[in-house]
């Protein structure tokens, strides 16, 4: 049995996040999920909230709380939201967990001990309005390179370059916009990621399977050159910079910064998941315990991808324990709201609770998943929403499963008709869709999901070309035995359109198999080819005719949520 480690990017924790961020890592880590699940494999499927750093701060002051009652309330909330999204976590920890808190002092004091860790003092940008040092993210200014006037202190979106805050040209202070900011000096731990150039250039050329983003992204970023870079930072909330319970002297301010902690809570929250289901985490990830075995795979938007191909591997390979790193790092492009970025602040986009309160997930899941950003920034609009949901939903599957069980309880009654036999409209149908299953299947596996989803829509679309062809409703009226084969026929691809659709739409899935009265966890095991799936039913076995799946978007709820969500 294949064992399978995913994890996706961890959502931080200031707010619930919006449509963009659920399929640039949660959502096509799911479908990924659920479909290896549903091949047999074992699979662990890892997330959780990113809790520290200097938002999650400052959204507590916004909101009347102290930060750690604020992360425990924004937790629950985006746990919940994932749930109802149908996402499979196996574990949705916390990054504050205390199993993070050992492992990312444990790294820390090893990768010291292996020489990778130097204290050095630097001058950094301190607000005096804000009281506060403030961290790269939060000091804005001109791009020294394109002259972007709103790059940030660590790179700048405009021209792509890696940046530290001290080479912005008129940098200001992004909490408060005040340009009343002086350089000061802080002493930090900083990891020494240039000695570790040739190491993680020689990983990551051994990865020929990546995609061409990934690839990409991380070749721009060994070209230029690793820096090294301090890991941790002047905040109170956070993981504390100590070795074995002992505070290092000089740091009773400062904890570790959250892009050297945040990785390794995959770890964390596998410690965790196993702890609570009397599991062993170190098969996962330590390759000296069973985790040789493993395929790992990382899920996650465009603006990580540097994080998890340089800085976290310089972590894991610069330890030099046996650890687990990543065999396959799927990365997608960014999601954008009418051509533009989704924003909380100005209202604009659409957020996953929001979309739960107008339509069921499984509307939003295939959208997003049929249109995922792969090749390129994809943007969303809800006229193109509901043209996908509107042709491939309702027309295509929705109709299909309608169509037959009603046609059917008219004329066969309410059990799947066990007269007749399979002629040659159902072989050439048979022949498309083992064409069709073999290619769709290869592509999940490869996690292409676009033309994946083109595939299964193609397997809806010849269920309704085959109904076309065999049109039972005329051919009763001469040879009632014929019609009740293709009825018999129609049925069961019900049942394998419910299989092949479960990843991207579980809750659908589930109605359909519920038609039948199937178990969804018995029923939803991948076929192995047509002949078999439409052989599941032979005939007297009992239905309930389907219910409407899917009703289509009209043009004034459009008009409406255009409104009510700052469409452009």
């Amino acid at each position: 049995m294949a064992r399978i480690l995913i994890t996706s990017a961890l959502p931080y924790i200031n707010g619930i996040k919006h449509l963009g961020n659920l399929v640039g890592s949660m959502l096509p880590a799911d479908v990924y999920a659920r479909f290896q699940r549903q091949r047999g494999a074992e699979v662990l499927y890892i997330c959780a909230t990113d809790e520290h750093g200097t938002p999650a701060e400052l959204a507590a002051r916004a909101a009347g709380q102290n930060v750690e009652a604020y992360c425990t309330e924004q937790h629950d909330i985006q746990r919940q939201a994932g749930e109802a999204f149908g996402l499979s976590f196996d574990h949705f920890g916390r990054s504050s967990n205390a199993p993070n808190h050992r492992l990312t002092q444990h790294f820390a004091k090893v990768l010291e001990d292996k020489g990778l860790i130097e204290e050095r003092t630097d001058r950094q940008i301190y607000s005096i309005e804000d009281e506060r040092f403030l961290p790269d993210r939060y000091v804005e200014g001109t791009c020294p390179h394109c002259d972007y006037e709103k790059a940030r202190g660590d790179q700048c979106d405009n021209c792509g370059r890696l940046l530290d805050p001290i080479d912005l040209k008129d940098p200001y202070s992004a909490i408060s916009g005040s340009k009343n900011v002086e350089m000061r000096e802080t002493t930090h731990l900083h990891l020494l990621q240039s000695k570790m150039q040739d190491r993680i250039t020689q990983w990551v050329e051994s990865k020929q399977d990546w995609p061409l983003l990934t690839k990409s992204i991380a070749k721009k970023w060994l070209k230029e050159g690793l820096r090294d870079r301090a890991i941790t930072r002047d905040l109170k909330w956070g993981i504390p910079v100590a070795y074995q319970g002992e505070v290092r002297p000089g740091y009773e301010n400062k904890v570790f910064y959250v892009w050297f902690d945040a990785p390794i809570e995959y770890i964390g929250a596998t410690e965790e998941w196993a702890l609570a289901n009397n599991e062993n985490w170190e098969r996962w990830w330590c390759t000296d315990k069973g985790a040789e075995d493993v395929k790992y795979i990382q899920v996650m938007g465009k603006d990580n991808v540097a994080f998890h191909t340089v800085s976290f591997p310089a972590t894991m390979l610069g330890s030099e324990e046996p650890w687990k790193t990543v065999d396959t790092l799927k990365s997608l492009n960014w999601l954008t709201w009418y051509g533009g970025k989704f924003s909380t602040s100005e209202k604009r986009g659409i957020f996953m609770d929001q979309a739960l309160e107008i339509l069921p997930p499984d509307y939003w899941r295939w959208h997003l998943m049929a249109n995922a950003p792969e090749s390129d920034d994809a943007s969303f609009t809800l006229e193109h929403f509901a043209g996908v949901v509107n042709k491939d939903l309702a027309d295509v599957l929705g109709n299909f499963v309608n169509r037959i069980t009603r046609f059917c309880s008219a004329r066969f009654g309410e059990t799947v008709p066990v007269e007749g036999a399979y002629g040659d409209a159902e072989n050439t149908l048979i022949a498309e869709l083992d064409t069709r299953m073999s290619a769709y299947t290869d592509y999940l596996e490869k996690m292409e999901f676009r033309k994946a989803f083109v595939e299964l829509r193609a397997i809806w679309v010849a269920g309704n070309e085959y109904l076309q062809v065999a049109a039972p409703w005329v051919v009763i009226k001469e040879d009632k035995d014929k019609a009740a084969a293709s009825v018999r026929c129609a049925l069961n691809l019900i049942a394998l359109f419910a299989t092949l659709s479960r990843p991207v739409i579980p809750f659908t899935a589930d109605k359909m198999f519920a038609i039948f009265s199937l178990d969804p966890e018995e029923a939803s095991l991948w076929p192995e080819n047509a002949t078999s799936a439409l052989s599941r039913f032979s005939g007297g076995e009992v239905f309930t005719p389907s219910e409407v799946l899917f009703a289509k978007i009209e043009d004034d709820q459009i008009e409406a949520w255009r409104e009510q969500f700052g469409a452009e």
